[in-house]
């Protein structure tokens, strides 16, 4: 079994919780309260440009040049064609100005980041992987069940439903399953207990969108 597989069923709870939060079930049934979805679409555009750079520095710190290139693209695609799509929410929706960055986003992104500089590239790579691949999950949930028939978030469900998404996913993932069969035991525990994290602030994200968490 690889490590992606031990790994998601380390973290197959914090998922089924994910799908059941009310943040997602109304975002795929398109009752989402819109002010809630205003403030998940700022808080998702200021992480997406701090994503991008804790890509690109994994990109740099990697040894592998298919890998250097896979991670810059990667860091592209946050930083460029996701802000885009996010550009277009904003016209939909109505959102002005990103904002302040709340805690749970600067909670999550310093994690990214410092893990990104600091940590074994490997572990920076698992860090990064549930932004990915708990996107990816969800949408395809909301994608196959969906209910609504005029559901105003039906382009968010597209994007992460749909196959090219997919296919940089599973990318990702290949790209982790390698490092992690190549380096030691220590260092995979490490990948793992990164993934977990991230994966508890995916949760999080959502929840502080739905509950508008704000600093005090």
């Amino acid at each position: 079994m690889t490590w992606s597989e031990l790994t998601w069923k380390r973290i197959e709870q914090y998922y089924q919780s994910i799908l059941t939060m009310p943040f997602v079930s109304e975002l795929a049934d398109g009752t989402l309260p819109k002010e809630k979805f205003q403030f998940y679409m700022a808080q998702d555009s200021l992480y997406l440009e701090h994503f991008g750079r804790a890509l690109a520095l994994i990109g740099a710190r990697t040894y592998n040049i298919e890998d250097v290139l896979s991670y810059i693209r990667f860091a592209e695609n946050a930083i460029v064609v996701e802000n885009a799509l996010h550009e277009s929410y904003f016209k939909d929706f109505e959102v002005h100005d990103k904002g302040k960055m709340q805690p749970v986003c600067h909670h999550y992104i310093h994690f990214l980041k410092s893990t990104a500089a600091l940590e074994a590239t490997e572990v920076a790579m698992a860090a990064v992987l549930p932004c990915f691949w708990i996107y990816q999950k969800v949408g395809d949930h909301i994608y196959e069940n969906k209910q609504a028939a005029n559901n105003p978030y039906k382009k968010w469900i597209d994007t992460y439903g749909g196959e090219e998404f997919a296919a940089a996913v599973q990318q990702a993932i290949t790209i982790c399953d390698k490092a992690a069969a190549a380096t030691t035991p220590e260092i995979r525990e490490r990948m793992t207990e990164a993934f977990i994290t991230a994966t508890q602030m995916e949760y999080y994200f959502w929840q502080a969108a739905y509950e508008l968490k704000h600093w005090i």
